[in-house]
């Protein structure tokens, strides 16, 4: 599934709404929903798309973890063609937390900065209990400022593991691969 075929799309971790906002006007036939945890950046965005006339975009103001847990309409479990995140964390806890969002077959686009080769390994080592593969790793640049950007595509190859998703936190705190 590339990007620009997704139907569903979650921007995880959304912040200020990038790239979901921006994904959002590029593919409008695509629904983008734009999960964060923290309640004023939610408020920021819920303004941003409302006063743009966004219509495919939608703000869903929990965290990561609790929104996998159920499935759709109360949740996102396997709801999402694509995940992607920007400045998020480590490509391990990226992955965990993007595999119980992804049907299989989906994909995670994790825009990263410089390469870092413990990260990458440590993501091979938990690939197999979060049905995620590491794949390709695109180079951003030449644009100003994104010598050192990458984007890592990982697919999801099977549903999701049983397990998933762990306690809020627990991805971040012990991260599978270590």
């Amino acid at each position: 599934m590339e990007l620009r075929e997704a139907s569903a799309i979650a921007d995880l971790g959304a912040g200020a709404g990038f790239p979901g906002v921006p994904l959002a006007v590029a593919l409008p036939g695509a629904r983008v929903d734009l999960i964060e945890g923290t309640s004023r950046k939610c408020e920021f965005m819920h303004r941003t798309i409302a006063g743009a006339g966004i219509r495919n975009a939608r703000v869903i103001c929990k965290r990561s973890e609790e929104w996998a847990s159920s499935a759709p309409p109360e949740g996102g479990r396997e709801a999402y063609d694509a995940v992607v995140a920007r400045a998020v964390g480590r490509l391990s806890t990226l992955a965990e937390l993007a595999s119980p969002l992804l049907v299989p077959g989906g994909v995670l686009v994790a825009w990263k900065g410089r390469r870092d080769p413990d990260e990458e390994v440590e993501m091979t080592a938990a690939a197999a209990r979060l049905a995620m593969d590491p794949g390709e790793v695109r180079w951003v640049g030449p644009f100003a400022g994104s010598r050192n950007r990458h984007l890592h595509l990982l697919r999801k190859r099977d549903a999701t593991p049983a397990g998933l998703p762990r306690r809020s936190g627990m991805a971040k705190k012990r991260p599978f691969g270590r």
